[in-house]
């Protein structure tokens, strides 16, 4: 069995989740799937949290799938794929429901349910070693509709078509090409850009921040249910931030946002 584990702490206004199993390029065992809830529902008790990175121990691998060494263990009889796919939807659902953007910083391989759970976050920076895939195709696995409808949301249907029918290996260029990456870096810079985006966003007024989130999100489930979304832009227009950002932009200076 695998001893790989999730670390998450906080740094100052971010919040840090990190795939440590670096014996199996950070494959996600089901412990780390449990751990992705409880480390997201920290940070948002944490009134100074206003954004989170997720990345993968080292530069070898953002996180090379799931952690097929424990399947025969985990996932040898029905209910056992039950519960561990429901651990694994959890945490994406955490990870999408969240008022706070999440940052994946992609060092290295980023292959399926590493991907996957890429994909649950808002922003993906990736350096220029990095490599993508879902080989489910090769491996006999089916990819639900809510796993294919945030591929599609992301890379569009065509790219995502091919993504799941040919299973193979893209780089970084051709991920960012496609859309399934904002941004490629240099290698040794990638950790520092990503750092600086956390913390631009993080200065940002809160409530705006996760009105805009609701509404992506909202989009992508195309449930046709705005409700939420529209509840938190009517937040924003009420709160203390939006009459603070109109005065610090007014009066030429550095808005302080308290998040009501």
């Amino acid at each position: 069995m695998s001893k790989g584990q999730l670390r998450f702490e906080r740094d100052g206004t971010i919040g840090r989740m990190v795939f440590d199993n670096t014996a199996r390029r950070n494959a996600i065992n089901a412990e780390m799937w449990r751990a992705i809830p409880q480390a997201m529902s920290q940070f948002e008790s944490d009134p100074k949290v206003r954004c989170v990175i997720l990345r993968g121990e080292g530069e070898t691998a953002f996180a090379a799938g799931a952690d097929i060494s424990e399947f025969e263990q985990n996932r040898s009889s029905g209910d056992q794929v039950r519960a561990y796919e429901a651990a694994v939807d959890a945490a994406h659902a955490a990870i999408q429901s969240s008022a706070m953007p999440v940052i994946a910083l992609i060092h290295g391989f980023c292959v399926g349910g590493g991907l996957a759970t890429a994909l649950s976050c808002d922003l993906r920076y990736a350096d220029e070693s990095a490599r993508f895939a879902i080989p489910a195709a090769r491996l006999g696995l089916g990819y639900g509709v809510q796993s294919n409808n945030r591929l599609t949301a992301t890379v569009g249907h065509a790219a995502a078509r091919e993504i799941m029918y040919t299973a193979r290996l893209y780089d970084a260029q051709e991920a960012l090409a496609m859309g399934l990456v904002n941004r490629v870096i240099a290698d040794t810079d990638l950790d520092e850009y990503v750092e600086q985006v956390a913390l631009r966003i993080a200065a940002n007024a809160p409530l705006t921040v996760a009105a805009s989130k609701i509404a992506f999100e909202s989009l992508i489930a195309a449930t046709g249910d705005y409700a939420a979304a529209e509840a938190a832009v009517e937040v924003c227009m009420k709160s203390d931030d939006y009459v603070e950002g109109r005065r610090a932009f007014m009066e030429k200076r550095k808005p302080q946002f308290k998040a009501r």
